[in-house]
């Protein structure tokens, strides 16, 4: 099982609360489920630059 770095887990934190956010927006937001989809679409985007970053890192 590889270890993570201090980095690796700073993004894949970052993308949960990400999805956290979306689902709370999505469920108990008044009328923001197109706020809900854009927090939403942050989720591969964090972890794709935080995978490309740490790669040239």
């Amino acid at each position: 099982m590889p270890k993570f770095k201090a980095f690796t887990w700073l993004y894949y934190i970052a993308a949960f609360l990400s999805f956290a956010i979306s689902v709370a927006l999505w469920f108990f937001g008044n009328d923001a489920e197109h706020e809900a989809l854009f927090v939403g679409l942050w989720v591969p985007s964090i972890l794709s630059l935080g995978s490309s970053l740490e790669r040239n890192l």
